[in-house]
């Protein structure tokens, strides 16, 4: 079992910056992946940025150049630094643990509003 906290969204301006964060705690040397998903209203959750246990990132098309994923193992926290924030940037972002042994654990999810 893995526990996921997400913190640090909020409302924003476009053009403006956010860093989310995730805690995790329980097994995470079974962890294999960390990552960042996004679901608007009305729109299927998506991947938006992750990072792998060697460092390894990826990123959704709409967000490179602009967004970066991050980790910091002595806290055992994956961050998302979200900069030029755009009104479709707007959604509810949750943390993802992607482990060894092939299940998710996802946080409750943090949300994000871009106002124009």
């Amino acid at each position: 079992q893995v526990q996921l906290v997400e913190s640090g969204g909020g409302l924003v301006q476009a053009g403006g910056s956010l860093r989310l964060s995730c805690v995790a705690s329980g097994s995470i040397f079974s962890i294999r992946a960390m990552g960042w998903y996004r679901q608007a209203p009305g729109k299927q959750r998506e991947l938006v940025a992750r990072i792998t246990t060697v460092g390894s990132t990826d990123y959704v098309d709409s967000v490179k150049g602009r967004f970066t994923i991050s980790r910091d193992n002595a806290k055992n926290t994956v961050y998302l630094q979200m900069n030029s924030l755009k009104p479709e940037d707007a959604a509810v972002y949750y943390c993802n643990a992607d482990m060894v042994y092939g299940i998710n654990f996802w946080g409750r999810g943090t949300l994000v509003t871009v106002s124009s």
